[in-house]
């Protein structure tokens, strides 16, 4: 077990005894020297980022990244309102804010034991022979000095707790707003693919009585007719998927913002908001300030040698003062208290580890090496954010060009439609031309649709890993 040993140097009664002055003084004198040994700063964490984005546009003119509201580039008041509402009511983030409330009150407290300490006691005890009983009453104050680097080393593992609380607040309203964005996406997009596919069942239906009558006329085929009935068939089919992702997102949505059913505002067909040419540009360093996930790494590394700080402090002797104030009252008994039925008592403490059997010492090589992997957990923060963030960039590009492409054969398909009014004007087509015609453009628009809602997640992506979300202060403000 270990052996401590503690000093009372020394409790003079008040009115007996002499302090032994220059003993208590070259005491104190050499422990205080070497109270500055044991202290632990924070150890520096550098910048591993690179100088420019690899999958940045070209563009140089881009405007820099809106971290703070960027979910208003989608010009959509129904977004604005979903993502205010979410805000404020998401279970989540309120159950983040009371954490950091929590941590903030500990924080605020986190020196208080290097503070002077008052106790009251009272206990009944015997003297040795059982000739009698006395209660006892008094105060005992204490005053730890916090000495070998305890003061900072506490300070760094509360304030790294509290940091990375504040991280976790941050990555939830993070998240929150992205979930949002992207669930009304998914809804404005399904709703919009539902109107689409519904024009394809319509002309699925249209062929197939277009096919019933050629085949009562003997223009047709039964085989021409059934294929035709197979094609109704998966275009009522394909109507599901939308409708099932129009419910997910409900829900989803209902959830986000704390409620217990969707919000009937939502049921109502919308736009799949537009993004334009909208382009981003901004710097890696940008992670290091905004992104949680980095925030909260960082923090760690501040908790870590705290934790560091405080085993290394308990490798020497704890140093304060303390006194007392003792009244004693006999209950029983006919043995006689002392000329005084108070004593008082005050003098430096020391409390000096001599042998624990390494224990100490492993629990600093421990927090030490808990250090170290918390430095390099900051790394791999900062290198995971970068990759998240050139991912989306890059798809959000990509989706750009998709996007180009795709409203080029758009454009064509519009042209062959107009082309067939033409030609049906002029009594050389027939119904069967038009329903393809028509088809042919709903296939291609939902292509389109498509394709510009995965660019819409592709940019939200991008800034759910830039970290963007309003601080709690702009929040509030709002």
């Amino acid at each position: 077990m270990p052996v401590r040993i503690a000093f009372d140097i020394p409790h003079t009664p008040v009115g007996g005894g002499r302090i032994r002055a220059g003993m208590c003084a070259l005491c104190i004198t050499v422990l205080l020297a070497l109270a500055g040994c044991a202290t632990m700063p924070p150890p520096p964490l550098g910048n591993d980022t690179p100088a420019v984005w690899q999958n940045a546009p070209a563009d140089m003119n881009a405007p820099a990244p809106d971290l703070r509201g960027w979910w208003k580039a989608f010009n959509d008041p129904a977004l604005d309102r979903l993502v205010d509402a979410a805000l404020a009511a998401n279970l989540t983030v309120a159950q983040a804010g009371y954490r950091v409330a929590a941590a903030r009150r500990l924080a605020d407290h986190r020196n208080d034991e290097f503070l002077p300490q008052l106790g009251a006691h009272t206990f009944a005890e015997p003297v040795p022979d059982s000739s009698a009983s006395y209660f006892q009453a008094g105060f005992d104050a204490k005053w730890e000095f916090g000495l070998f680097g305890r003061v900072q080393a506490r300070s760094n593992l509360v304030y790294g707790e509290l940091g990375m609380t504040e991280a976790d607040a941050q990555a939830a309203r993070v998240s929150v707003v992205a979930e949002v964005a992207r669930a009304y996406m998914e809804l404005r997009g399904a709703q919009q693919r539902l109107a689409l596919l519904q024009q394809l069942a319509a002309g699925a239906d249209e062929k197939v009585n277009l096919m019933q009558t050629r085949l009562r006329l003997r223009l047709g085929s039964a085989n021409d007719l059934a294929r035709a009935q197979v094609e109704q068939a998966a275009a009522q089919a394909a109507l599901v998927d939308p409708q099932l992702a129009m419910v997910s997102s409900q829900w989803k949505l209902a959830v986000l913002l704390g409620k217990t059913e969707p919000d009937a505002s939502l049921v109502e067909a919308g736009e799949l908001p537009d993004l334009g040419e909208l382009r981003v540009a901004s710097v890696p360093a940008d992670l290091l300030r905004t992104r949680p996930e980095i925030r909260r790494a960082e923090a760690e590394v501040l908790k870590a040698a705290g934790a560091l700080g405080l085993a290394r402090a308990e490798l020497y002797p704890r140093i304060g003062f303390g006194g007392s104030l003792t009244y004693s009252a006999r209950v029983i008994g006919h043995t006689r208290l002392a000329d005084a039925d108070g004593i008082v008592t005050l003098g430096p403490v020391i409390d000096i580890p001599l042998f624990d059997w390494g224990m100490r010492r492993a629990t600093a090589d421990a927090r030490d090496a808990e250090l170290s992997a918390a430095l390099l957990a900051y790394r791999q923060a900062v290198i995971e954010g970068i990759a998240e963030a050139e991912d989306a960039m890059a798809t959000l590009e990509h989706q750009r060009d998709r996007i180009a492409v795709l409203d080029r054969g758009l454009a064509g398909v519009e042209q062959g439609e107009a082309t067939f009014d033409t030609l049906h004007a002029l009594g050389l087509a027939d119904g069967l031309d038009g329903v393809s015609a028509t088809a042919a453009l709903a296939q291609a628009r939902i292509e389109v649709a498509q394709a510009e809602q995965a660019r819409n997640l592709a940019f939200i992506a991008l800034y759910k890993a830039l970290g963007g979300a309003p601080l709690p202060s702009q929040q509030a403000a709002d």
